[in-house]
């Protein structure tokens, strides 16, 4: 669980003959991660692709192509079936002809629309403007000008302007057109000289006679037959996709399948009449494995469990050699890092997202993903603790379960249903909490001890949880030291361990047993003490003075083992104090978000304080008998001021809810996720491993038989 899955490295050989036997036993095993060859031995050179190759990934690209113009997708698949080679074949050309010449004349005809789109916008100032085409150009002795401006500020420009006659200005919704007869000493190009100071867009004139608006109505007639012949094709290509959308998604999958298998061979050491194929195979796969190449082709192949790969850190992996590979003659076998399989219970896998988030983890290192599973949801359920905010993390985990087939969406799912069911256990410990309101006493209890610690008279409960975080972060930094004392413990000396890990454990332990001790008593926050007889009901007034000063030795002997084997990482001597004290954002967060609540309720439905509680209004009576009884009103609320206030209070409460609700994803959340990859996974995980991809493929849409 700690661990990935045990990995071995496997040597196939074999005669050429039977290559393509070899490939396809592999292939349907679907288990063998091919290690690429590196030249390593002599006389063998990288292997070539199988015959037809190159024609099968012809095919392919054709088929991709044809399901890109017909938006073709998962959903569009029909019943799984064999898909014989003839019937590809045939069936594929029929496709691409049919699919090709309608996009053809569908692109054909958005360039025809594109160009009528231009030719339309160019002409409709002049329809808006009404006046013909002929009479805006070609005159003798008069300059004409047509653009977008303000017809205003043209008049006004060309009033003031020299070398001009005479001139009048029409103007419609969206142009102007100015007419100028030049002074006879002016130079050509006057009227539009005149208009350099006006902000204006000059338009070209179309070619062509008469009136615009008839001009500019043929064109929207034949745009309009252009759209429904677009249509047309449209509703074509939809029924060729429904009728080939299902033999094209076997197709690319039958197609895939003999590309990998025809492929494979690039990864193969060769000779002209043999071949090797190595790569790593979970090691209780093995067996299985070698029986299925052996039954394919019997004495023909050759195949070796060449070594086993134990777990060691520091990213070399100690190999246990269990075979000889027939390959070199002798020669001292690569090393390559194993690929990675992460072996968790299937109730932990989702949160191999999370991990996965930072990095895969090596084959040579623990494998927190278990670890996670057990901190994580309790972390954020603790954080938020609420019935109500738990059903909604809950129901949204479960949304993006049920309805998302991407393995990671689905991951992201179950970690929030199972960070929402620690939700709701923590808001029922908190006192049946539901959206900030202590419901306890509608279940029949008179009190309840445990709480958040934000009403006034709860304090004590808050410094409670401080203390309580901070051993748990004690405890959880505890774990991620004892995992890289036993990983430098496999690879080094135990004096050697105890430098770069043990000398860590003695000085968290060694510091938190002399805070939690009588020593200097006196000179201690009371509520390093105080907490316990809050949360458990202890009295507790420290641990034996001996024991802290056991705690100070340690101390001092975690700093000289460091200062010895590790000099380098002495000025973070401070930081296991550092870190565990950053545990306390839980209990902060825990706050916040309570206060949050408390706020939207305050709000919405008013409250008064009795004895130090927070004790809620709801109703303009609840809110008069308070006022009777002499309470402290701290505010009334919306739901007590009538019909309008109640509507505006049901408001308030449902939009501040959901508020705090998502803050709570992002602060619970990121906070959560924060302590496991900062403080806890920085003392023993490094990640980077390899991802284990077996050469085969899980058929989706085709039958082998």
């Amino acid at each position: 669980m700690l661990r990935p899955e045990q990995m071995s490295r496997v040597s196939v050989t074999g005669s050429k003959r039977v290559i393509d036997d070899v490939i396809d036993a592999a292939y349907d095993h679907n288990s063998l991660h091919v290690s690429d060859y590196g030249n390593e031995y002599e006389g063998f050179t990288p292997g070539s692709s199988l015959e037809g190759a190159e024609e099968v990934n012809e095919k392919l690209v054709t088929v991709r192509s044809l399901e890109s113009i017909l938006d073709v997708e998962d959903a569009d698949a029909g019943p799984r079936g064999v898909l014989e080679d003839e019937e590809l074949e045939a069936e594929l050309e029929d496709v691409r002809t049919r699919v090709n010449e309608l996009d053809d004349r569908r692109n054909e005809i958005d360039d025809e629309i594109r160009e009528l789109d231009e030719e339309i916008d160019r002409l409709s100032p002049f329809a808006d403007l009404g006046i013909d085409l002929d009479l805006l150009r070609d005159y003798d002795t008069l300059e004409v000008v047509v653009g977008q401006a303000d017809p205003d500020a043209v008049e006004a420009q060309l009033a003031d302007a020299g070398g001009i006659d005479a001139f009048d200005v029409f103007a419609g919704d969206d142009a102007v057109a100015a007419f100028a007869k030049p002074a006879d000493v002016a130079d050509p190009g006057v009227l539009q000289d005149a208009l350099v100071g006006v902000d204006i867009t000059f338009l070209s004139v179309p070619e062509g006679e008469g009136s615009p608006e008839s001009y500019l109505a043929e064109l929207e007639t034949e745009k309009a037959k252009l759209e429904e012949e677009l249509e047309a094709v449209d509703q074509e290509l939809e029924a060729a996709k429904t009728e080939a959308a299902g033999f094209l998604l076997r197709a690319e999958e039958q197609l895939t399948i003999e590309a990998q298998k025809k492929e494979a061979p690039l990864s193969f050491a060769t000779t002209e009449n043999a071949f090797v194929a190595e790569g790593w195979i979970p090691t209780d796969s093995y067996d299985g494995f070698a029986a299925t190449v052996k039954e394919a082709v019997g004495d023909h192949a050759e195949i070796e469990e060449i070594e086993r790969a134990e777990f060691t850190p520091d990213g070399d992996h100690h190999s246990e050699s269990v075979g000889e590979a027939a390959t070199d003659g002798g020669h001292e076998q690569p090393t390559e890092e194993p690929p990675v399989v992460q072996d968790n219970p299937k109730i932990a896998t989702p949160f191999e997202t999370l991990v996965q988030a930072v990095s895969r983890p090596k084959y040579t290192e623990f494998d927190p993903t278990l670890l996670v599973f057990l901190t994580f949801p309790a972390m954020f359920g603790f954080m938020i603790g609420d019935i109500g905010y738990g059903v909604g993390y809950l129901a949204i985990g479960y949304y993006f379960y049920s309805k998302f087939d991407t393995p990671g969406l689905k991951n992201v799912g179950a970690i929030g249903m199972w960070a929402g069911a620690f939700t709701v256990l923590f808001g029922i410990m908190f006192g049946f909490d539901v959206f900030g309101y202590h419901s306890y006493s509608l279940l029949g209890f008179e009190h309840w001890d445990a709480s958040k610690g934000v009403s006034p008279a709860e304090t004590s409960w808050a410094q409670a949880w401080l203390v309580i975080t901070v051993l748990f972060g004690v405890l959880h930094l505890n774990v991620g030291y004892v995992l890289s004392f036993i990983s430098n413990l496999k690879h080094h000396s135990f004096l050697e361990t105890m430098y770069e890990s043990g000398s860590w454990l003695l000085l968290i332990n060694g510091l938190w047993a002399w805070v939690f001790s009588a020593h200097l008593y006196e000179a201690k926050p009371d509520l390093l003490f105080e907490a316990f007889n809050t949360a458990l009901g202890i009295s507790f007034t420290g641990l034996p003075e001996t024991v802290g000063f056991l705690g100070l030795a340690a101390v001092v002997a975690g700093i000289v083992l460091l200062a010895i084997g590790e000099p380098a990482e002495l000025p973070e001597v401070l930081s296991p104090l550092v870190n565990t004290i950053s545990y306390t954002r839980i209990t902060a967060v825990l706050l916040a978000k309570a206060g949050m609540a408390i706020a939207v309720n305050l709000l919405a439905f008013g409250a008064y304080m009795d004895h130090g509680h927070f004790k809620f209004i709801f109703t303009a009576e609840n809110l008069a008998h308070a006022q009777e009884a002499g309470y402290e009103v701290v505010f009334a609320g919306m739901t007590t001021q009538g019909p309008v206030g109640i509507a505006a209070g049901l408001v308030v409460a449902l939009i501040g809810h959901i508020v705090v609700l998502a803050l709570g994803i992002t602060a619970a959340g990121i906070q959560g996720v924060r302590l496991e990859y900062v403080e806890f996974f920085n003392k023993f995980y490094e990640g980077g491993g390899r991802r284990y991809v077996p050469f085969g493929y899980d058929r989706q849409y085709t039958a082998e038989e």
